[in-house]
């Protein structure tokens, strides 16, 4: 027994001695890059001060007291009852320390709630488990998803340096610029939450919460959802680049551009479509069915042999369109533009063994869309 016991000691030594047993210490807000993320920090480290003082005194006279007013030296307790003193001063003391705290904490919310006279206006929607950005002023929508490969998620390739925190399209802000964040969920309660721009709000569907920001300087900041929105909840991160004012106008213009062409319907070869439908998959229905098509049964049911991919392909893509009920398929018809249904349903039906043959075109996706059954 003692062996076993000096061997579990060392054991724990060793591992909080080596490297990899370290992980982050830091235990402080972070500073942020936008004024009210810098005026919380003040303000969190202030009023954390005043209580450290407070602390000091309270325990340092509780101290003195035990040490030097302990009976075994012959002290007798004082025996006294109702003073004025005593009460006007516990009353008065705390009042004033928590008014003091009050008036900076006060005047920091006031900021945080004022997002009058935005110039760029971002409508922030979350989906299981994927965030929606459409610039209102401007003719630019995107879905923002997870990019960390499945092969570290399942521990099979080494974890990269942004594990769980990469996106395929990241949120692009213009620093100096008051941006309005106007929040909504899909399905389920969602939260946004970029530590370093001080903004953390919860999206609720059928709701619109707001929130703001002006960006000092420019880089890449990253969150994640904070809300419990279901199993791929650790898959939903955020992450905001902030360029310059004029490289972000350049990528509006570039992605307005590039938005229009796409939402062209255009026959594709099946070669284009298996080439684009694999992306599509990988982006969007990988989490659940699995790379190989195998899916998580009951729950997320395989698509490599079932009667969906192998059955009619108008059934098959009305499931990608309107989801199905009762079930945890989501509906991709304002997800997907009809070029990507029609892509990913082709992939579907053709690989893993599959081998229908058939394929989805994007003008039979549309009329289907557009027929609404």
């Amino acid at each position: 027994m003692k062996r076993v016991g000096i061997s579990a000691v060392s054991a724990l030594l060793l591992l909080s001695t080596a490297h990899s047993a370290f992980a982050e210490w830091g235990l402080n807000m972070t500073e942020g890059v936008t004024k009210v993320s810098q005026n919380i920090h003040g303000l969190h480290m202030t009023i954390f001060y005043i209580c450290v003082v407070i602390a000091i005194v309270v325990f340092g006279v509780m101290l003195y007291s035990i040490i030097y007013h302990r009976k075994s030296r012959g002290a007798k307790a004082a025996n006294f009852h109702e003073s004025t003193t005593v009460e006007i001063l516990w009353t008065i003391v705390p009042l004033l320390i928590l008014v003091g705290m009050a008036i900076p904490a006060t005047s920091s919310l006031i900021d945080m709630y004022d997002a009058d006279d935005a110039e760029i206006d971002v409508q922030v929607t979350g989906y299981q488990w994927k965030w929606r950005y459409t610039y209102l002023k401007e003719d630019v929508d995107f879905f923002s998803v997870l990019a960390t490969s499945q092969e570290q998620i399942n521990n099979t390739e080494e974890k990269g340096e942004h594990y769980l925190l990469e996106v395929d399209k990241p949120l692009v802000l213009p620093v100096d610029t008051k941006i309005r964040f106007l929040l909504t969920a899909q399905d389920v309660i969602h939260s946004w939450w970029v530590p370093d721009l001080a903004v953390k709000k919860d999206a609720i569907p059928g709701f619109i919460n707001e929130s703001w920001t002006i960006i000092d300087k420019p880089g890449i900041y990253r969150g994640q959802c904070t809300e419990l929105c279901g199993t791929g909840h650790g898959y939903m991160p955020v992450v905001v680049k902030a360029v310059a004012k004029d490289e972000y106008a350049a990528w509006i213009a570039q992605q307005a551009k590039e938005q229009a062409a796409a939402r062209e319907v255009k026959d594709m070869s099946m070669e284009e479509l298996m080439a684009q439908g694999e992306k599509v998959y990988t982006s969007n229905c990988l989490a659940c069915h699995q790379k190989n098509g195998s899916g998580m049964p009951p729950v997320f049911p395989a698509l490599k042999g079932s009667k969906v991919a192998l059955g009619p392909i108008e059934d098959h893509i009305k499931i990608v369109l309107h989801g199905k009920k009762g079930t945890a398929m989501s509906a991709f018809a304002e997800q997907l533009r009809v070029s990507d249904i029609a892509s990913v349903v082709t992939y579907e039906r053709n690989a893993w063994g599959n081998d229908k043959g058939d394929m989805a075109t994007p003008k039979q996706v549309k009329q289907i869309k557009e027929s609404g059954k």
